[in-house]
């Protein structure tokens, strides 16, 4: 059997924020759409869509959050308002022209809260699983993962423990028992989505980074964010995710089945997909992200 081949990301630049080294890439030409990653990821986790985006006549940006990938790893509250100042700066610094958001997992969140807040940045976004917070609420999850989830929030957050415990969650072989949990395609658990996670998690602020994301506030909900949205809103859903279950997806189903809304939600469910549908099926999420943006005008 002969492996698929992943095109190869454009080069990673850097750009200095607030005094720390924020890595991104730029690939194509045309309008202007920011990718933003999850919880644990980087700009790489892109990789299977960059290159069907921009040869589709888009310029494409993509970032390694503070905190996340080859950017900066300081030992500082983490926030998603953080985040949000941070893309703010780099849209004023790099585009200054309405833009497309597409985010998945906190990524999601971040987009919501950029089409919600800063409406003249933003012309519309795209969200895959979208997370319903930082931090997993108890209503978002079900026994027994409610009771590991606040156990090891607990246990990596002790100065004692939370390092032995990170040196264990951090290894090669437990990070893809994790992506077991919420990827539904296994073939998408290559060795280089581990090395991917896995380098940055070796720097050796990587646990307090950690630990301090993981009890950070858990910011505003979709529920709070979405009334004031008046752009266009693409929702992506794997149908199979523990994290992001699909029944989250409900209020957006319900607001896509809206037909007197004057702009529209539009909502697909993605079959036998996790977490990263982006990244579990870019065969069948690259098309439906390149038909909606053509749809925009």
């Amino acid at each position: 059997m002969v492996a698929e081949l992943i095109p190869l990301a454009p080069p990673k630049q850097t750009w200095s924020w607030r005094g720390h080294t924020i890595t991104y890439t730029v690939a194509g030409a045309g309008d202007p759409l920011v990718l933003i990653h999850g919880f644990g990821a980087s700009l790489g986790h892109w990789r299977k869509n960059i290159p069907s985006l921009a040869e589709a006549g888009y310029q494409v940006y993509a970032l390694d959050l503070l905190g996340f990938g080859d950017s900066d790893q300081p030992a500082i509250a983490y926030t998603l308002d953080l985040w949000q100042a941070l893309l703010v700066d780099f849209w004023e610094e790099f585009i200054q022209t309405p833009t497309v958001f597409v985010g998945n997992s906190i990524g999601g969140l971040l987009t919501l809260m950029l089409l919600a807040n800063h409406p003249d940045k933003a012309k519309a976004g795209a969200v895959l699983n979208c997370a319903g917070g930082l931090n997993h609420r108890p209503e978002e999850l079900r026994p027994p993962l409610t009771w590991v989830m606040g156990a090891f929030t607990w246990l990596v957050s002790s100065p004692q423990v939370g390092p032995i415990v990170f040196n264990q969650v951090r290894r090669k072989g437990r990070i893809r028992s994790s992506l077991r949990q919420v990827y539904r395609n296994r073939a998408a658990i290559t060795d280089d989505l581990i090395e991917m996670i896995y380098t940055p998690a070796a720097k050796p602020t990587a646990q307090k980074v950690f630990a301090a994301i993981v009890t950070a506030p858990p910011g505003p909900k979709p529920t709070e964010l979405l009334p004031h949205i008046q752009q266009p809103l693409l929702v992506l859903w794997g149908e199979n995710d523990p994290w992001t279950p699909i029944k989250g997806a409900d209020i957006y189903r319900q607001l896509a089945a809206d037909t007197n809304r004057p702009t529209p939600v539009t909502f697909h469910s993605i079959p036998d997909t996790g977490h990263c549908p982006h990244d579990e099926r870019p065969e069948v999420v690259n098309p439906l992200l390149v038909d909606w943006l053509a749809g925009l005008g």
